[in-house]
């Protein structure tokens, strides 16, 4: 198993494995803008490999864009399928190379997306899973009904309820989570539920509820695209479905579970370093130390500071600017600005929480 870590690893993992098809390649097409991948499908179709490209029926905003691309991989001796419209979206992101091959992404074939972006991909060999794969690929090409066969192949509609609402349950010290928006009823009952039991949750996007249990933070270092949770260290999914219940019940959506180890520690490794990214982690220090607040009790005023992060960011970075320029290079080599700088940030950090504590107690 392989994992593809975006925005480090780009397109070439993808260009790679389409080139080293020997006999088909069969790819789900939401959006697509890179050249080179049209390039490389259209080359592999000229050496004689069977190109089969389901394209989604629609998408928000690209839909012309869909149809020219249709046009031109016809035009390369591609077959190209739409997917059917019973679905109220078609999101899934995978490709599979001679049947022995499984490329499930959560992201999409984009710059946005790959170059700009926070995302995964799963690159797996493993048999009954792209066994299964290339069974939903069959079904939606065809538009015949997929009934899901596989636990760890996650689908939406089919089974992705059942199985992610299994995936949080059995969580017994962490998860960690990317999700854009989470706002599902049932999961959120969920989440709570193993918050309340000791699970520490940490979720990188944003909530529709209020919760004095979860710790929330927004990525500011980049865009967040990919859908995936981080169970206990150990265990992970990852997949184009946000918890929401559009993703869950009535849209086309694909995940995978994942035990390889050191696939999991990547992902853990890359969120550790998100999350610390987002501030949460200061902020909450911060609050503690001028609040005397109990760690756990300190996370609602915690999420309140985080969202105030991104113009805090810009004071520090004026504030940083400024120290430089005054200490000069003199003072840079001898260690003066990352003082002063150190304590920059100790300033704005705590003048932001001292608002926050004015502001509540006036209302």
């Amino acid at each position: 198993m392989k994992l593809l870590v975006q925005p480090n690893d780009g397109i070439a993992p993808i260009l790679a494995g389409i080139k080293s098809a020997k006999k088909c390649i069969d790819i789900l097409i939401f959006r697509m803008d890179w050249k080179e991948l049209e390039a490389a499908l259209t080359a592999a179709a000229s050496r004689g490999v069977t190109v089969r490209a389901l394209v989604a029926q629609t998408n928000r905003g690209g839909e012309a864009k869909l149809r020219s691309l249709e046009t031109r991989l016809l035009a390369a001796g591609i077959t190209v399928a739409r997917t059917a419209d019973d679905l109220i979206r078609y999101h899934g992101k995978m490709m599979l190379i001679d049947r022995k091959t499984l490329f499930l992404l959560s992201f999409n074939y984009v710059h946005l997306d790959i170059d700009h972006s926070r995302g995964f991909g799963v690159v797996t060999r493993h048999p009954a899973t792209v066994q299964e794969a290339e069974k939903l690929f069959e079904a939606d090409l065809n538009r015949q009904p997929y009934a899901a066969g596989l636990n760890a192949l996650v689908v939406s509609p089919e089974n992705a309820r059942k199985q992610l609402s299994a995936f949080i349950a059995k969580a017994k010290k962490t998860l960690w989570i990317y999700d854009p928006k989470i706002n599902d009823r049932e999961i959120m009952c969920l989440l709570e539920a193993r918050a309340k039991q000791g699970v520490e949750i940490r979720i990188i996007g944003t909530i529709a509820a209020h919760s004095s249990n979860l710790a929330v933070a927004r990525l500011t270092v980049m865009r967040l695209h990919t859908r995936t949770i981080i169970r206990d260290a150990n265990v992970a999914f990852v997949g184009s479905q946000s918890l929401r219940p559009a993703e869950l019940d009535r849209r086309r959506e694909i995940g995978i579970v994942i035990r390889d180890a050191k696939a999991v520690q990547t992902l853990s490794a890359v969120f550790a370093e998100d999350w610390l990214a987002t501030g949460f982690e200061e902020a909450k220090d911060a609050v503690v130390a001028e609040t005397g607040a109990p760690d756990r009790l300190a996370t609602a005023a915690t999420k309140a500071l985080v969202k105030q992060m991104p113009p805090l960011r810009v004071t520090l970075k004026k504030a940083i600017r400024q120290a430089v320029k005054r200490a000069g290079k003199e003072a840079a080599e001898n260690g003066e600005v990352k003082a002063t700088v150190k304590n920059a940030v100790k300033r704005a950090v705590k003048e932001v929480v001292k608002e926050m504590a004015h502001a509540a107690e006036t209302g």
